[in-house]
């Protein structure tokens, strides 16, 4: 009876870890113009919530010098490729609706007087890329919420 017991406990256990380990995760980075003219550039990245099976999103992003931003993204609900993310500290706000690999819209001033039109499209990253701009978003959102 032990032994059964036992397998039983190793069998829920790989099944956990094959659980965990087909989770949905992917890292995106899109380049392109605010106002037409301002390069930059948006590094987002995309994983499966545990709980709900929802998408989380994570980002940050810069433009006019190299001091990265960190956004609070958020998808509506009912309308998939629309998103709404926000800058630390409420220093700005993007609007952006999703078509194919490209973002187009707009970013506001926290008093809405100021609007720009931003648009971006997915450029692809090699392995060390990608390393490096986790290891940014780290910093970045460590920066701003740590202790």
């Amino acid at each position: 009876m032990k032994k059964v017991i036992f397998f039983i406990a190793i069998c829920f256990s790989f099944l956990n870890q094959l659980a965990a380990q087909s989770q949905t995760s992917a890292s995106n980075l899109y380049k392109g113009t605010v106002d037409g003219k301002t390069p930059v550039t948006i590094y987002i990245k995309t994983q499966e919530n545990q709980c709900t099976a929802d998408l989380d999103y994570i980002a940050m992003y810069r433009y006019k010098s190299n001091k990265w931003i960190q956004l609070y993204p958020t998808q509506n609900k009912k309308v998939e490729n629309e998103f709404v993310m926000v800058e630390h500290g409420f220093s700005g706000v993007l609007i952006l609706k999703k078509l194919g690999n490209t973002f187009s819209g707009l970013w506001i001033s926290p008093d809405a007087k100021k609007q720009l039109k931003i648009e971006v499209k997915e450029t692809s990253m090699t392995k060390k890329e990608m390393e490096n701009y986790e290891q940014t978003m780290e910093k970045v959102s460590f920066e701003n919420n740590d202790c």
